[in-house]
């Protein structure tokens, strides 16, 4: 082999080397998503860009407060963002324009406005979790029998952070509520 063959064959490696890297990292690690729609503002906004942790949930489950992308189970091949608000174990309740979980009122400063309507109670059995949109009277959310109650084996992983666009980057943190 010349000395320009053994280049190219180098480069190629690389090349295929990186690829292969990208693959990994993007099925296994994180990923890139976005927004779409104003079920999650004022925290989201439509067309901002995170990068999702699709690492995190292999060690741990979800908890209240973490922002999560997910499967619907009507819409399995769609991705939706919303934020975890009761987990395995934990009953929850829409009641005077308030989310309750095992009877007390969650303190929640990132909504939009107070939540209309009634919803529950309702227990949320293992391998399951509740989620809402921060923008309650606007996000189809568990409380909708399209979306229901999500299955941890369709959580996709947990927003990290925005990287866009550039002026509201930011590190998205769990807020659990209480």
């Amino acid at each position: 082999m010349g000395k320009m063959e053994k280049v190219v064959w180098e480069y190629l490696q690389s090349v295929l080397l990186a690829i292969v890297l990208a693959l990994l990292i993007i099925t296994f690690v994180v990923q890139s998503f976005i927004v779409t729609g104003p079920s999650m503002e004022p925290t989201l906004y439509s067309g901002e860009r995170l990068l999702i942790n699709k690492f995190i949930y292999r060690f741990t489950e979800p908890a209240r407060g973490d922002i999560v992308v997910f499967h619907p189970q009507a819409r399995p091949r769609e991705d939706y963002i919303k934020r975890v608000i009761a987990v395995a174990g934990e009953t929850v309740e829409i009641r005077d324009g308030k989310v309750w979980v095992d009877g007390g009122a969650l303190v929640e400063p990132y909504i939009k406005e107070p939540t209309y309507g009634q919803f529950g109670p309702v227990r949320v059995p293992r391998g399951k979790i509740f989620v809402l949109g921060d923008n309650r009277n606007n996000s189809q959310d568990s409380r909708y029998q399209d979306v229901g109650l999500v299955s941890l084996k369709s959580v996709i992983g947990k927003s990290a952070l925005r990287y866009w666009p550039l002026h509201r980057v930011k590190v998205l943190s769990n807020s659990r509520g209480r």
